[in-house]
């Protein structure tokens, strides 16, 4: 079992950056894969993207490649998101999840989940 807590959040300018952490509590943290979504008003959760247990792949929506980065560090029990050139429409609830297994980019799949952390962009 792993808790998650994230954080990093914020209100930024369309165009700006931000990083949101997540740190996880147990002894197993590594054996997880590791994902972010994120959730506006009105819409469903949406995946932003994942990476491997290891670190060694992780992958992206389409619609933050080029623009978001994830990274973790397993000493530290840490996942990252990196958000440069933030827009309007990436403003939402941003939570992390955790899955033993990763092979459903579905937030509907069974697995650990933070609270969430706000990111609001202006315009």
């Amino acid at each position: 079992q792993v808790q998650l807590v994230e954080s990093g959040g914020g209100l930024v300018q369309a165009g700006g950056s931000l990083r949101l952490s997540c740190v996880g509590s147990g002894r197993t943290f590594s054996i997880y894969s590791m994902g972010w979504f994120r959730q506006a008003p009105g819409n469903e959760r949406e995946f932003v993207g994942r990476i491997s247990a290891r670190g060694s792949s992780t992958v992206l929506a389409d619609s933050v490649k080029g623009r978001f980065t994830i990274s973790r560090d397993n000493a530290a029990k840490t996942v990252y998101l990196q958000m440069n050139s933030l827009k309007v429409e990436d403003t939402g609830v941003y939570y992390c999840a955790a899955r033993t297994s990763w092979t459903d980019d579905r937030a509907s799949v069974s697995g650990y989940w933070g609270q969430g952390t706000q990111v609001t962009v202006s315009s």
